[in-house]
């Protein structure tokens, strides 16, 4: 089984970081799971235009099939004015209908306000639902306060509580998916 993870943010390291913790997570609980980190700011990744996937550059491809070949996928994203980040959702946008279909998706965000608690909820969630994910109830928020400023790691024992059993109910589904 592969986990592919998406850190959807251009600036910053906090929502690597996150995913990265879901992937490492997932890995202790598994040690047989495949996994890969895409970060997105290391692909030119060009917009959306409507045409087939043929037609985009060859980082645009790269990634969008990393994503399809997939078993299960985390995606990460910072809140940006209360919303997903632009990037993420361009990415999102390029997905053909149905892309996620039989694909477990865990969710983890990050923001500087408690406000963004339910973007995931309201956003995220019925873009990946309309893409046929199974999406993990639960999702993991991570305030922005609970970074070290400098390293980014993730300070809060909660939090990383949160984020093992986001990849324990994430490797639950995808076994009772596929049994």
């Amino acid at each position: 089984m592969k986990i592919v993870g998406v850190s959807g943010a251009l600036a910053g390291s906090k929502t690597l970081q996150t995913v990265h913790e879901v992937l490492a997570a997932a890995k202790n609980i598994n040690p047989a799971i495949e996994t890969e980190l895409i970060d997105i700011r290391e692909y030119d990744i060009e917009f959306m235009c409507g045409t087939p996937l043929s037609y985009y550059n060859d980082d645009t491809q790269t990634v969008v099939n990393k994503i399809l070949q997939a078993d299960c996928l985390v995606i990460g994203t910072p809140i940006y004015q209360a919303s997903i980040s632009g990037s993420l959702k361009n990415l999102l946008d390029l997905m053909p209908i149905r892309a996620f279909k039989s694909k477990v998706v865990g969710c983890i965000t990050n923001g500087g306000s408690s406000k963004h608690l339910l973007v995931t909820q309201y956003q995220l969630k019925p873009i990946l639902q309309y893409l046929e994910a199974i999406v993990v109830a639960k999702d993991v928020f991570v305030h922005n306060d609970l970074f070290d400023v400098e390293t980014a790691e993730i300070l809060d024992n909660s939090v990383l509580r949160r984020i093992h059993k986001l990849a324990e109910d994430m490797l639950y589904l995808e076994g009772k998916f596929r049994d």
